[in-house]
């Protein structure tokens, strides 16, 4: 399968309530960092190794990414409007190879319920899915390739920061158990970049409260068929007001995520 047809699925759902200085007024996805919307940086790490085909699972103040990228060539270029001609003129041309597919897959709804409700837009292809909140500096194209040289139906991207995020337990690059938010932390945690087979959408039965991080991974995990891929590089999430501020200091010093502009 040719890499520009694979679905990436971005989570953009969420309340992000542990952000609310921010959230009150945005969803967590459109959260600035450099004067950008996180999500636009997470759509560009994938652009770069390929991967153009975007899923936008929406939620909280959905109408708000929406209007984003129905507006996104007025946004994001000069351009000239004459009101007395009613002609609007785009003075530069800064576009992107996106394709974006934007969904509303409920307010409340959780992340293994939102990725069920997309099912019809996947079909029977490998797929990928991530967070929209995190970045990292993972080169995509082997995580792709890294999953599809195992007969596995899932690869989950582990990293290496705070215990306050779920430990995978691992034996020979299987991930044995998975268990969110335990009490210790471990060598790994989930970092999202998620690579699926369509397999997957059978352990995806279940109503809206279904959490991709619970019953889902776990019970791929229990009978080996998640696979980890591990990343030794940056990674960081938008979860608190602290991790905006740090995050935008770091990209103001040098953002080692940002491998479009490398």
């Amino acid at each position: 399968m040719s890499k520009e047809n694979v679905k990436v699925i971005i989570l953009a759902g969420g309340m992000g309530t542990r952000l609310k200085e921010e959230t009150e007024f945005k969803p967590k996805p459109m959260v600035e960092i450099g004067g950008m919307p996180i999500l636009l940086h997470i759509m560009k790490i994938y652009s770069h190794y390929g991967f153009n085909d975007f899923i936008i699972a929406l939620g909280y103040k959905g109408n708000m990414i929406k209007n984003y990228f129905l507006n996104y060539l007025a946004l994001n270029n000069d351009i000239e409007v004459d009101l007395k001609e009613n002609k609007i003129s785009f003075l530069t041309n800064d576009h992107e190879k996106f394709k974006v597919t934007l969904v509303d897959t409920g307010l409340n709804t959780m992340t293994g319920a939102r990725i069920r409700k997309l099912k019809k837009y996947i079909g029977d292809s490998t797929f990928m899915v991530t967070y929209g909140d995190g970045v990292a500096d993972v080169d995509i194209g082997k995580l792709y390739d890294y999953h599809k040289s195992h007969d596995k139906i899932a690869t989950v991207t582990g990293v290496h920061p705070s215990s306050r995020f779920g430990e995978l337990n691992i034996a020979d690059q299987l991930v044995t158990d998975f268990r969110e938010k335990p009490q210790v932390s471990g060598s790994y945690i989930n970092g999202g970049f998620f690579v699926f087979e369509p397999e997957f959408f059978k352990y995806l039965d279940g109503d809206d409260t279904l959490t991709l991080e619970r019953k889902p991974l776990e019970d791929v995990s229990s009978k080996g068929h998640l696979v980890i891929y591990k990343h030794e590089g940056f990674w960081k999430c938008v979860d608190t007001y602290k991790d905006y501020k740090e995050l935008n200091e770091i990209y103001r010093k040098a953002a080692p995520w940002a491998v479009w502009e490398k």
